[in-house]
Protein backbone atom coordinates (compact mmCIF):
# COMPACT_ATOMS: atom_id res chain seq x y z
CA UNK A 1 0.00 0.00 0.00
CA UNK A 2 1.13 3.48 -0.64
CA UNK A 3 2.21 6.08 1.45
CA UNK A 4 0.48 8.68 2.15
CA UNK A 5 1.68 12.19 0.99
CA UNK A 6 0.62 14.87 3.42
CA UNK A 7 1.19 17.97 1.51
CA UNK A 8 -0.86 16.64 -1.59
CA UNK A 9 -3.70 16.10 0.66
CA UNK A 10 -3.20 19.30 2.52
CA UNK A 11 -2.80 21.45 -0.46
CA UNK A 12 -6.45 19.55 -1.44
CA UNK A 13 -8.11 20.66 1.36
CA UNK A 14 -6.56 24.56 0.77
CA UNK A 15 -7.71 24.79 -2.67
CA UNK A 16 -11.46 24.00 -1.12
CA UNK A 17 -10.56 26.29 1.93
CA UNK A 18 -9.52 29.21 -0.78
CA UNK A 19 -13.04 28.60 -3.02
CA UNK A 20 -14.87 29.07 -0.02
CA UNK A 21 -13.63 32.10 1.03
CA UNK A 22 -13.24 33.78 -2.40
CA UNK A 23 -17.18 32.53 -2.32
CA UNK A 24 -17.89 34.07 1.03
CA UNK A 25 -16.03 37.44 0.71
CA UNK A 26 -18.23 37.44 -2.98
CA UNK A 27 -21.35 37.00 -0.61
CA UNK A 28 -20.04 39.57 1.99
CA UNK A 29 -20.20 42.10 -0.50
CA UNK A 30 -23.79 41.68 -0.72
CA UNK A 31 -25.02 40.85 3.01
CA UNK A 32 -21.95 42.42 5.38
CA UNK A 33 -21.74 40.44 8.22
CA UNK A 34 -19.37 40.20 11.53
CA UNK A 35 -19.01 36.77 12.82
CA UNK A 36 -18.52 38.32 16.27
CA UNK A 37 -21.20 40.84 16.04
CA UNK A 38 -23.32 38.71 18.75
CA UNK A 39 -20.52 40.16 21.11
CA UNK A 40 -19.72 43.63 20.01
CA UNK A 41 -20.59 46.06 17.13
CA UNK A 42 -17.26 47.97 17.25
CA UNK A 43 -15.82 45.39 14.32
CA UNK A 44 -18.78 46.41 11.95
CA UNK A 45 -16.73 48.92 10.43
CA UNK A 46 -14.89 46.80 8.79
CA UNK A 47 -17.40 45.47 6.21
CA UNK A 48 -19.82 48.68 6.06
CA UNK A 49 -19.82 50.81 4.52
CA UNK A 50 -16.97 50.17 2.90
CA UNK A 51 -16.03 46.16 2.45
CA UNK A 52 -12.52 46.22 3.70
CA UNK A 53 -13.23 42.74 5.15
CA UNK A 54 -14.56 41.37 1.75
CA UNK A 55 -11.77 42.73 0.14
CA UNK A 56 -8.76 41.31 2.24
CA UNK A 57 -10.68 38.07 2.04
CA UNK A 58 -11.77 37.99 -1.68
CA UNK A 59 -7.28 38.63 -2.26
CA UNK A 60 -6.66 35.84 0.29
CA UNK A 61 -8.67 33.22 -1.44
CA UNK A 62 -7.37 33.94 -4.78
CA UNK A 63 -3.80 33.72 -3.19
CA UNK A 64 -4.62 30.49 -1.86
CA UNK A 65 -6.17 29.40 -5.27
CA UNK A 66 -3.49 30.28 -7.33
CA UNK A 67 -0.59 29.31 -4.62
CA UNK A 68 -1.95 26.02 -4.45
CA UNK A 69 -3.17 25.11 -8.10
CA UNK A 70 -0.20 26.50 -9.16
CA UNK A 71 -0.27 29.33 -11.27
CA UNK A 72 2.57 29.02 -13.87
CA UNK A 73 4.77 31.82 -12.40
CA UNK A 74 3.96 30.38 -9.00
CA UNK A 75 5.00 26.96 -9.91
CA UNK A 76 8.33 25.76 -9.09
CA UNK A 77 9.49 28.96 -7.26
CA UNK A 78 10.62 28.85 -4.00
CA UNK A 79 7.97 30.49 -2.45
CA UNK A 80 5.67 27.45 -3.91
CA UNK A 81 7.86 25.12 -2.42
CA UNK A 82 8.06 26.43 0.55
CA UNK A 83 6.26 24.61 3.57
CA UNK A 84 7.35 27.39 6.16
CA UNK A 85 5.84 30.18 4.24
CA UNK A 86 2.51 28.17 4.09
CA UNK A 87 3.01 27.84 8.27
CA UNK A 88 2.85 31.46 8.51
CA UNK A 89 0.32 32.64 5.69
CA UNK A 90 -2.48 30.22 7.07
CA UNK A 91 -2.91 31.44 10.19
CA UNK A 92 -3.50 35.45 8.57
CA UNK A 93 -6.18 33.92 6.16
CA UNK A 94 -7.84 31.51 8.62
CA UNK A 95 -8.27 34.84 10.58
CA UNK A 96 -9.50 37.20 7.96
CA UNK A 97 -12.10 34.39 6.95
CA UNK A 98 -13.24 33.80 10.31
CA UNK A 99 -14.01 37.59 11.19
CA UNK A 100 -17.04 37.83 8.82
CA UNK A 101 -19.77 35.46 9.01
CA UNK A 102 -19.48 34.01 5.73
CA UNK A 103 -16.30 32.80 5.78
CA UNK A 104 -16.29 30.46 8.84
CA UNK A 105 -16.49 26.94 6.77
CA UNK A 106 -13.29 28.95 4.90
CA UNK A 107 -11.95 29.32 7.96
CA UNK A 108 -12.42 25.53 9.55
CA UNK A 109 -10.93 24.13 6.65
CA UNK A 110 -7.65 26.09 6.37
CA UNK A 111 -7.23 25.19 9.86
CA UNK A 112 -7.27 21.60 9.18
CA UNK A 113 -5.18 22.68 6.28
CA UNK A 114 -2.86 23.82 8.87
CA UNK A 115 -2.79 20.93 10.85
CA UNK A 116 -2.35 18.28 7.84
CA UNK A 117 0.76 21.06 6.76
CA UNK A 118 2.09 20.65 10.31
CA UNK A 119 1.88 17.09 10.17
CA UNK A 120 4.08 17.04 6.47
CA UNK A 121 6.60 19.73 8.15
CA UNK A 122 7.35 17.72 10.89
CA UNK A 123 7.87 14.13 8.95
CA UNK A 124 10.01 16.21 6.77
CA UNK A 125 7.86 15.88 3.60
CA UNK A 126 8.89 18.74 0.61
CA UNK A 127 7.12 20.25 -1.82
CA UNK A 128 8.23 19.35 -5.58
CA UNK A 129 9.13 21.82 -7.80
CA UNK A 130 6.78 20.50 -10.37
CA UNK A 131 3.50 20.84 -9.28
CA UNK A 132 1.41 17.48 -8.06
CA UNK A 133 4.71 15.07 -8.80
CA UNK A 134 6.55 13.00 -5.80
CA UNK A 135 10.01 13.67 -4.60
CA UNK A 136 12.71 11.19 -7.00
CA UNK A 137 14.44 8.89 -4.96
CA UNK A 138 18.03 8.43 -4.39
CA UNK A 139 20.34 7.09 -6.98
CA UNK A 140 20.63 3.26 -7.93
CA UNK A 141 22.46 1.34 -4.93
CA UNK A 142 23.68 -1.59 -7.62
CA UNK A 143 21.08 -3.94 -6.45
CA UNK A 144 20.56 -6.73 -8.69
Amino acid sequence: MGKLIKNHWARLIILAAGAYQVAAALEGFFWPKIFWDFLTKTLDAAVKPIPILQIINLVFGLLLIAWEWPLGFIAGSSFHRSLEARLAVLPLTALAAALIYQGTNAAIYQVIGLGVYFWAYSEGEMICAKPWTLPQRGGKTGRV
